[in-house]
């Protein structure tokens, strides 16, 4: 177990610095003075039965099954997986494969649904009076909800709820940094609902068992933090609002607990060792809806921005919204893009196919001009150590990237491989050019592809040893019966001999 201390967290407006990081230009000018709107209902929706972190979903519906909002039409496999419910009601016109938000396009089990146009609601999920309900009840009713972790990292939030019973908790962090460029749909989030976050925080803050909560918000929100800070209570658990340096990657959870608490978590370790959970605004949000209305997740709020987007706008969207109609409500694309992608342009996801639908996590679509892009050809390393000093994770990137670069993935893991969180400043600062996160990513993926391997490989053995070892105790117990049976048969021979020898005639009378 960490040991952790309250001394960091006893003045409530003390900041400490995270090493590292960059500031690229935000460019959230472009949206931030946009209202949510509400997006018109698409021609077809498409849901993934994979939109978090764990095993995808098992579909619940077939071709020609009819279903209204709110219906569940994907239930959660395993301990680490999130439920799917229909977005709209209307007709399953199909449940096979179809590319995914994602930059391979590979296609994925989907759910197609084809909208009645109606909107018709189904039974929705019991209220809970949550100043009433058990810590154990709230959990339960934000996994039958399907909430995940909607900053991007999709984890199941349920699974979140549920650590109280396995570390010492004390503070709920809500995470609403937004720190990626572009990006503001948690800061109109903020701006427009601050009373329902705040009460989604105080929902969470039950189900974990603690007492103290705080809003962290960028200082180039300074709309939202005052949002905040007149809704500084959730379900009478006060809420403290910390207004940190604009400075990627701020809204990384790690980084987020090291700005606010002065406590670094320790590599491959939970904050929740530190006695302290992250979540991000936006799954506040959607805890609130569930817990108070009973709706589960079936939209959320997307950014859609850039120069080459003509109508940058924030947009409330049914999830499997095609990116496609986003982007045409937002009156379509100025010109044609350098680059389309789903989320940040930081740690974004290029988009393959504009059919591609929006998930649970994607909070941006961005169309970025030549202009905004910025891009050169790479050139060699210079090792000049640029990339090192904008590392928030204290690695050395031009060092992976030779150990990548030579194949020698075992050698990139031991320097700190599987510490990189991805956040793409060694890229965005290199002066060479290169991609250096692109290379970290694929070198993850290949590592855990032949960790995979070795592990099958091992199950096999494995397996091959279980079966030889049942072959032998099958075949060593056959021997002991049949030595058995051999025993008992000269035994009834040696009796049969003894009687036999004590009748007259020295016959065996039967």
């Amino acid at each position: 177990m960490i040991r952790f201390s309250l001394s960091a967290l006893k003045s409530p407006g003390t900041l400490f610095s995270i090493r590292g990081g960059v500031h690229p230009e935000t460019r959230k000018f472009l949206s931030a003075g946009a209202a949510i709107e509400a997006m018109p209902l698409p021609a077809l929706i498409r849901v993934p039965l994979q939109q978090h972190i764990g095993a995808p979903a098992a579909p619940l519906v077939k071709q020609g099954d009819t279903v209204l909002k709110g219906q569940l039409i994907g239930r959660a496999r395993g301990p680490v997986s999130a439920n799917l419910h229909a977005p709209t009601s209307g007709k399953v016109i199909a449940v096979g494969h179809f590319p995914a938000p994602h930059p391979s396009g590979l296609p994925v089990a989907t759910i197609t649904l084809r909208p009645d146009g109606e909107d018709r609601w189904g039974p929705r999920l019991p209220r809970l009076r949550p100043e009433d309900a058990a810590p154990e009840e709230i959990a339960a009713r934000v996994a039958e909800a399907g909430i995940v972790g909607m900053g991007g990292a999709t984890f199941p939030a349920a699974v979140k709820l549920n650590l109280r019973g396995k570390y010492p908790l004390h503070t709920l962090i809500l995470n609403a940094a937004e720190c990626e460029p572009y990006l503001t749909c948690d800061d109109r989030l903020l701006r427009e609902h601050a009373e329902e976050v705040a009460d989604g925080a105080g929902i969470m803050a039950r189900a974990l068992g603690v007492a103290r909560i705080i809003v962290v918000v960028e200082s180039n929100k300074p709309e939202a933090a005052s949002a905040m800070r007149r809704h500084n209570l959730g379900m009478g658990h006060p809420i403290e609002v910390k207004v940190v340096p604009t400075q990627y990657p701020m809204g990384s959870e790690k980084h987020l607990v090291k700005a606010v608490t002065g406590q670094e978590t320790p590599a491959r370790a939970l904050t929740a060792e530190l006695g302290i959970v992250v979540h991000n605004a936006a799954t506040a949000h959607a805890v609130h809806v569930a817990v108070r209305y009973g709706e589960p997740l079936i939209s959320r709020v997307v950014t859609v921005s850039g120069r080459g987007i003509a109508r940058p706008a924030n947009v409330r969207a049914l999830i499997g919204t095609p990116v496609a109609d986003l982007i045409a409500h937002c009156g379509g694309l100025s010109g044609e893009p350098e680059k389309l992608l789903l989320g940040g342009p930081m740690m974004g996801q290029p988009v393959a196919n504009l059919r591609v639908p929006i998930v649970k996590g994607t909070n941006g679509v961005l169309a970025l001009s030549p202009s905004e892009t910025h891009r050169s050809a790479a050139m060699p390393c210079i090792r000049c150590g640029t990339c090192v000093q904008a590392c928030p994770c204290g690695l050395t990137p031009f060092e992976l990237n030779a150990r990548i670069q030579a194949d020698d993935l075992e050698g990139a893991a031991e320097v700190g491989l599987l510490d990189c969180v991805s956040c793409g400043c060694c890229s965005f600062i290199c002066p060479s050019n290169i991609a250096l996160v692109q290379g970290f990513n694929f070198a993850k993926g290949r590592l855990a592809e032949k960790q995979a391997r070795k592990h099958q490989q091992e199950e096999t053995k494995r397996l091959a040893a279980a079966r030889s070892a049942r072959e032998a105790a099958i075949a060593e117990a056959k021997r002991a019966a049949m030595a058995k049976r051999k025993a008992e048969m000269a035994a009834k021979k040696t009796r049969e001999a003894a009687e036999a020898a004590t009748q007259p005639g020295g016959e065996v009378v039967k």
